[in-house]
């Protein structure tokens, strides 16, 4: 009798104006539909937005990096020549894979999909040691405008599998977005959905995520 597939374990980097609790309260049906294939383990970054209740919306909102860094606010199609906290950032999930890893993969959603294609363009240029993702998982991701964050787009081409994932009603980042991100990864598969900005997880789209993870159990 053949032994049960471990969980594949994958870190997974919340949104804008998100954290990591509200990230997973997002994803119970792609956690449903995966349970037996993964462990996701989420983390929260540091920063935290200014004025963060004025919104009415979630009180702890947190954002990986600002593209205006007076308002410490941030917008993906904002074009700014410097951003404000991505060191940091990249710090926090240094610190994440040391104390909480080992990890098989990494998941990221919206802004915190566009920081996953920047360490695995870290990991493939050998820049950050701590970073061995076997593939990523990328959500409504997108090229940041930033200038400040070329040199991630400028290397040799990513080679880590990769799946990205995007709406094609999706409204905050639009299709188009997630495409360009497309060139960067070597072999990168794609999920598209008919709806808007959030993880699909409906039984139709089960089987391409699990497809896409058996190749790493």
């Amino acid at each position: 009798m053949s032994k049960p597939a471990v969980p594949l374990r994958i870190l997974c980097i919340h949104g804008y104006r998100q954290n990591g609790s509200s990230f997973r309260e997002k994803t119970g049906a792609l956690r449903k539909i995966l349970k037996k294939q993964v462990e996701l383990v989420f983390i929260n970054v540091s920063n935290q937005e200014p004025d963060k209740t004025a919104s009415g919306g979630d009180e702890d909102q947190r954002g990986w990096w600002f593209s205006d860094v007076q308002a410490r606010s941030f917008n993906a199609q904002q074009e700014c020549e410097s951003n404000l906290s991505l060191e940091e950032s990249v710090e926090t999930v240094k610190i994440a894979v040391k104390d909480l890893g080992p990890f098989d993969g990494i998941l990221g959603f919206s802004q915190g999909a566009a920081l996953v294609a920047m360490l695995c363009a870290l990991q493939e240029q050998k820049l950050e040691a701590a970073f061995n993702f076997r593939f990523a998982i990328l959500v409504a991701g997108f090229h940041s405008a930033c200038s400040q964050h070329r040199r991630f787009y400028e290397g040799r081409a990513i080679t880590i599998p990769s799946l990205h994932v995007f709406g094609q009603d999706d409204r905050v980042i639009p299709e188009e977005m997630s495409r360009d991100l497309l060139p960067l990864f070597d072999g990168a598969q794609i999920l598209i959905h008919p709806g808007g900005h959030f993880v699909p997880a409906a039984s139709s789209h089960r089987q391409t995520y699990q497809d896409f993870l058996k190749k790493f159990q």
